[in-house]
């Protein structure tokens, strides 16, 4: 196997030939620093490479094995950090200026969970400041490249992670998802993302918009997400709204099928417009569904739209976060990032409550909705990747800070806590990914999973690769 297949193979090949002595952990881990340093100088998916201790890690690795010792679920594989979470004794700038020098002297506790499975972490991803929005770009670290086409949009906030998936640099990044983060960028870069249940994965030290926010893993394929996800998940005391319970087996349980589930399909949710070219491959991608043996109906969920009370909670996080810095620091700031802190800090304390109670009622209609349905098909995003020096695509309506309307897919689900992940589903005529969206009810990630696996073995995705040079 020569070192591009190998950093293409997936995790739960490579855990399997770690065990069987086929290849080890300082191999694997040689080929995937060799292609991030090929690679990064154009794709700019790394801001924080950790070689050295990588590799003292993947040599401990290695010893393990050869002594038989015990091996961690993600024993000797590597993986990607993104640049928002906090890692022991690694620079973590957030894509700000704030944080340009900020050396943590603790991990968040899904960097512990990577750490404690044996994961062996060799880089920090990109991100734009403080994962304000769904582009690839900071002040500290600039733009991050989509690997299927330059110059493109790699998505935010965890830019970086769905780059390093798409282009076979590693095969397992963390990711996390406040408004769409995990979700728009594997969608635009071609590969699986999933935000899990709320409290699914611990979410320690909590930033203070963390009661929308998730963790969550992008991978190429399902199966590596549903590791990467099992060794993440499980209850912590530390994080208040952590699930009590230890989660489902999702590595075993992938392959049960999807035969006979009532499966709602939503082209638009009622109310967003969505690109033709991404209309027509989502639509293609349905009919999978059907196939599957699914009943599958076209349905308007009929909720309302969630984007106001979206602007109160989002932007209202940010003003609580960087609102006093503004006066020091907003020459050095994301000149969008500015523009929406500004607008947050107009929010009374009653504003953001009665958006709050505003939340609890969407949910209750989002709920009901799935007692009559197993899983909702919809578009990941409404539109394919764009120019990546641009907010918003040059023909949707322009703000200066709002690019959530592009991205009207993703936060409902945030606001409601669910499960959803994006599949690759196809490209545009310009040969830019597009991604399906797949939604189950609360607490339902293994049937996300599950659902995401079949669609995956119906329409396989992960032979494809972009053209890189």
């Amino acid at each position: 196997m020569n070192d591009e297949d190998l950093c293409f193979t997936p995790a739960i090949e490579l855990q399997r030939m770690i065990r069987n002595r086929a290849v080890s952990p300082v191999e694997i881990l040689s080929a995937t620093i060799g292609r991030l340093e090929w690679l990064n100088p154009s794709l700019n998916a790394v801001c924080t490479p950790m070689f050295e201790t990588a590799m003292d890690s993947a040599r401990a690795a290695e010893a393990a094995v050869m002594r038989g010792g015990h091996l961690g679920v993600l024993h000797g594989i590597p993986v990607t950090i993104k640049d928002v979470a906090l890692t022991k004794g690694v620079r973590t700038m957030g894509g700000s200026n704030l944080y340009r020098d900020r050396i943590p002297t603790f991990d968040h506790a899904h960097v512990e969970r990577l750490r404690e499975a044996g994961a062996i972490a060799f880089g920090k991803t990109t991100v734009p400041e403080l994962g304000w929005k769904g582009n690839g770009d900071s002040p500290v670290t600039g733009i991050t490249h989509n690997p299927w086409k330059h110059g493109m949009n790699a998505g935010g906030s965890s830019a970086g992670a769905a780059v390093c998936a798409a282009a076979g640099i590693g095969p397992l990044h963390q990711g996390s998802d406040g408004a769409g983060s995990v979700r728009m960028p594997a969608a635009f870069c071609g590969v699986f993302g999933m935000k899990p249940s709320y409290g699914r994965i611990p979410y320690w030290p909590m930033p203070n918009n963390g009661a929308i926010s998730h963790v969550g893993p992008i991978t190429r394929t399902v199966a590596d997400g549903a590791l990467m996800l099992q060794a993440m998940a499980g209850p912590d005391d530390r994080d208040a709204a952590s699930l009590e319970r230890e989660p489902d087996d999702f590595v075993g349980q992938l392959d049960r099928g999807i035969k006979g589930l009532r499966v709602a399909y939503s082209p638009n949710l009622g109310y967003l417009p969505v690109d033709g070219e991404v209309a027509e491959c989502v639509a293609s991608a349905v009919r999978a569904f059907e196939e599957l043996g699914c009943e599958v109906e076209a349905v308007d969920p009929g909720w309302g739209d969630p984007i106001e009370m979206e602007h109160v909670l989002f932007t209202g996080g940010y003003a609580g976060m960087i609102g006093p810095l503004l006066d020091e620091w907003a020459d050095r700031l994301d000149p969008g990032l500015v523009a929406l802190t500004r607008h947050g800090l107009q929010y009374s304390a009653g504003d953001y409550c009665r958006a709050q109670g505003e939340r609890l009622q969407y949910y209750d209609r989002v709920h009901a909705f799935f007692r009559r349905y197993d899983l909702l098909l919809t578009p990941s995003l409404s539109v394919a990747a764009f120019d990546a020096t641009r907010l918003i695509p040059e023909h949707w309506e322009q703000h200066p800070w709002d690019w959530l309307r592009w991205a009207g897919f993703s936060y409902p689900f945030n606001l409601t806590w669910l499960p959803a992940a994006t599949c690759p589903c196809g490209f545009t005529p310009a040969g830019l990914p597009v991604g399906l969206q797949i939604v189950a009810g609360r607490f339902q990630d293994l049937k996300v999973l599950q659902a995401s696996k079949a669609f995956e073995t119906a329409r396989p995705w992960a032979q494809a690769r972009p053209a890189l040079s």
